[in-house]
């Protein structure tokens, strides 16, 4: 096993020193692998009971390789190399941060952006199979994902059916309408984990594997790291990192995922929903930032903040105050959070398993497609930037007035978080104004994907603490797409996510500042040009 080390201080150090031994003494790590649905408390059992088969996922998991890696080679015997993952969430999330951290293609179409669904559509289709990931299939981004691909497939004479695969719990809608169909193959997942958890399960095998990874070693891997978690003992990695991410006292309820030379490509991302959605419910959970070893958070030395660097595993010493590092393989460390996000739930009071607050933004979203409402009436106009906010906007005439009134309604213990509903691939240069407000605001800052961080930081921002404001960025595309048998394009779906989510924060009480751009090239230039220049400013100040 890639060995694994971990490292403390501060707060976090002082947090294990009061925990371990209650978490040892109740058995804590041997009862999470017995699948003890009691551990976090009564009103978390029923869910608990069917959401705890992650714990032994690598051997449940392991039939599935041969018959994976059999498909893997007669796609490519038919000259099928291009591999599509359609999913949202943990289907996504954790293919993506295994695909890339082993250097192999994959392409996630996890938006419903219809520049960047019609970039996917256009990339090498006679050489593309598409991967549909969906527990039940009724995530209305996946459906339309798959609905477009197949009418693509068969207007290009291709036989659609050969091309796609589909990965969902047994007996689910999707599960028997896709063997009704005669798609290429129907692999069935465990029902008993979340998709947050569902890294070591179909979810996360079956587009990997046939992208090309290598999934027989790593879920070896993932067996050998379950040795050392299953452990009652004060050594135990995964207790200990639990204790950092929900024990501190006071809680530092901002977590910094920092990659400082761990060679995991991303891995932040798909921490970032497993802890989000587990711990952001009941006005209580930590808030992961998705940041660089050098991001003004990891520096600030904020009281709220604690950072934790991903480390080779050489380098778990050094630590400024109040950091963690850890250091591993990527199946062990998904692991390794996995049990650890466990152990935090149970130290913070709630059931890390359910996700109450992410149906919000889902019905608000439904309404609007059904209403089909005007949009409300821009605030002003600056250059391709139309602006919309409430009462706190004042006497704001200018975009860069409008974002200053924003980050004046932030709190000494707030959060910004930045939410673009663009085509991440073509814009991905944009996350760069993250460190830019985290600088000219001096508090933490999260840059989500819209609509994927609906399935992520999404439960946190209206379950969690009421303490975030919000930057939401939408776009006019130069392009739509129609879904087949759907009474809406992909431009008005992901119109009215954006509007549907923005109003269930403005209903929850927190201060949305939305900016439109009415030409997205444009429109990002001077967005980023606004953000650097306050930046700068701030700077200027503090110097």
């Amino acid at each position: 096993m890639n060995a694994i080390s971990y490292g403390a201080t501060g707060a976090a150090q002082q947090a294990i020193a009061q925990h371990i031994e209650t978490l040892v003494q109740n058995k804590v790590a041997t009862r999470i692998f017995a699948k003890d649905h009691t551990l976090w408390g009564p009103d978390a059992e029923a869910e608990s009971a069917i959401r705890l088969g992650w714990v032994d996922a690598p051997t449940v998991s392991q039939p599935l390789v041969e018959e994976i890696l059999e498909l893997h080679d007669a796609l490519r015997a038919e000259g099928v190399t291009n591999i599509v993952l359609c999913g949202m969430g943990g289907s996504s999330l954790a293919p993506e941060v295994i695909t890339r951290t082993a250097g192999v293609e994959l392409t996630v179409l996890d938006s419903t952006d219809p520049e960047q669904v019609g970039a996917a559509l256009a990339d090498r289709l006679k050489e593309t199979a598409i991967v549909v990931s969906s527990k039940s299939g009724s995530t209305v981004e996946t459906d339309s994902q798959r609905r477009v691909f197949e009418k693509a497939f068969k207007d290009a004479g291709i036989d659609a059916a050969s091309r796609i695969i589909i990965v969902t719990d047994p007996d689910s809608p999707l599960d028997k309408a896709s063997r009704e169909a005669g798609y290429r193959a129907v692999f069935n997942a465990d029902p008993n984990v979340g998709g947050r958890f569902s890294a070591l399960t179909a979810f996360g095998l079956v587009p990997c594997g046939l992208a090309g990874v290598d999934i027989q070693a790593f879920i070896d891997e993932a067996e050998e790291a379950a040795e050392i978690l299953k452990t009652d003992s004060a050594d135990n990695i995964g207790l200990t990192l639990g204790i950092a991410l929900g024990g501190t006292n006071p809680l530092r309820n901002k977590i910094i995922i920092a990659e400082d030379g761990s060679g995991i490509v991303g891995f932040a991302d798909w921490a970032e929903q497993l802890i989000a959605e587990s711990t952001g419910k009941l006005g209580k959970g930590v808030l992961p930032v998705v940041a660089g070893p050098d991001s003004p958070e990891a520096r600030q030395g904020a009281d709220d903040v604690l950072v934790v660097r991903l480390v080779d595993e050489n380098a778990a010493t050094g630590l400024r105050e109040n950091e963690v590092a850890i250091a591993g393989g990527l199946a062990t460390q998904m692991f390794v959070w996995e049990f650890a996000t466990a152990v935090a739930g149970r130290l913070l009071g709630i059931n890390p398993f359910d996700q109450p607050d992410v149906e919000a933004a889902k019905t608000a979203a439904r309404s609007l497609l059904d209403a089909r409402p005007e949009p409300a009436a821009a605030a002003f106009t600056d250059g391709a930037i139309e602006v919309r906010g409430g009462e706190w906007l004042g006497s704001a005439s200018s975009a860069s007035e409008a974002i200053q009134a924003l980050l004046g309604q932030l709190g000494c213990d707030g959060y910004l978080s930045v939410q673009a509903y663009l085509n991440r691939i073509s814009h991905a240069p944009l996350e760069g104004i993250r460190d830019e407000l985290a600088a000219a605001s001096g508090r933490p800052v999260t840059f989500g994907w819209g609509p994927r961080f609906l399935h992520s930081t999404g439960q946190f921002h209206k379950g969690g603490p009421a303490i975030g404001t919000f930057l939401q960025i939408t776009a006019t595309a130069s392009r739509d797409i129609e879904i087949p048998e759907r009474p809406f394009t992909f431009g008005e779906l992901i119109t009215a996510q954006a509007s549907g989510d923005a109003l269930v924060l403005e209903d929850h009480g927190r201060p949305v500042l939305r900016l439109h751009l009415t030409d997205r090239a444009t429109g990002v230039t001077q967005l980023r040009d606004i953000i650097t220049s306050l930046s700068k400013t701030t700077a200027s100040a503090t110097n």
